[in-house]
């Protein structure tokens, strides 16, 4: 369980994160979203102890992360692929960790087979790993206390699609077991694929959270074509029915609309124009894209203040 309650930072006359509350319950995957700027980052750093929070409250399991009796049997974290030592083997990386985390030293070979990192791949340095191999050692890391909550900054940048595929698969199933994941990614695909919930985020402060099937649930539009479209748009103007997008020609038939409106009155308005429609149906939703420029597309975060700490820009 992840708790995050009126979260603050500033730096200096700068905002970069304010009042962000949110929670990430056992069984879920939440998905954490925001343009760059927007306080993703700062919020997960100051989640897990590395950056002072000006204000507000974050706990995981009930208690802020640096009061946890060895954090990473609690909490795997994966925050920045790219700050593993290069001149260690991946072997080396997570046999060290073991031994930190006070588990067995076998639990690193069984990590890096889950990671696909075992073989030849275990004994090369990390510095000679690709940025898809050093986000998969960063997530062994974060698994190799069998921690259950995940807090995953990027996991997926420089992974290919089969890896991402990889990915998505292992973090449902880790939610699925009990597993709470709090997971920031610019993959809105993903991100939509995989969460359970949605925390939105721009200009610092939350600007939509929820449930992913009720922040997507279609909208009362109607999608409508008809034999003879230009007829068609006059009568949905005439009306007095927002179209609000139009479609391309589908084979069989020309462009299509959407409109802001129920069927009802898109077929009436129809009917009353003596228009033959070839389609009518509730317009589905443009997905998590959608949503995310919807909100957050004239939004501009905090980040061109020159005083602002890169951490924070991120």
């Amino acid at each position: 369980m992840i708790e995050v309650e009126r979260l603050t930072k500033r730096y200096g006359p700068a905002t970069v994160v304010e009042d962000v509350s949110f929670v990430c319950r056992p069984g879920t995957v939440t998905g954490f979203l925001g343009p760059n700027g927007a306080g993703k980052s700062t919020t997960m750093r100051m989640l897990c102890g590395l950056t002072p929070a000006t204000s507000g409250t974050a706990t995981v399991l009930g208690v802020p992360f640096t009061s946890l009796p060895n954090p990473g049997r609690h909490v795997g974290v994966l925050l920045d692929a790219s700050a593993q030592h290069a001149g260690r083997t991946g072997r080396e990386t997570l046999a060290l960790t073991a031994r930190i985390l006070g588990v067995p030293a076998a639990r690193a070979d069984e990590m890096l087979d889950t990671v696909g990192l075992a073989g030849k791949a275990a004994g090369r340095r990390v510095g000679d790993y690709s940025l898809g191999m050093r986000q998969r050692l960063g997530i062994a890391q974060a698994l190799i206390g069998d921690p259950s909550v995940l807090v995953l900054d990027e996991p997926a940048n420089g992974l290919d699609p089969e890896g991402i595929y990889w990915m998505r698969t292992l973090l449902r199933d880790f939610a699925d077991r009990g597993g709470a994941v709090l997971l920031s990614s610019h993959l809105l695909h993903e991100v939509e694929a995989v969460a359970d919930t949605l925390v939105v985020i721009a200009g610092g402060r939350v600007v939509a959270s929820g449930t992913k099937s009720k922040l997507l649930a279609p909208s009362g539009r109607t999608f409508v074509r008809a034999l003879d479209p230009a007829a068609l748009y006059s009568a949905l103007v005439g009306a007095g029915l927002p179209v609000v997008r139009r479609e391309p020609p589908a084979d069989g038939g020309g462009e299509a609309f959407v409109v802001e409106a129920q069927g009802e009155a898109v077929g009436r308005a129809a009917a009353a124009s003596g228009v033959v429609l070839l389609e009518l149906r509730q317009a589905s939703g443009g997905g998590l894209e959608e949503l995310f420029l919807t909100l957050t597309g004239r939004q501009t975060g905090p980040a061109t203040t020159p005083s602002v700490p890169q951490e924070a820009l991120r």
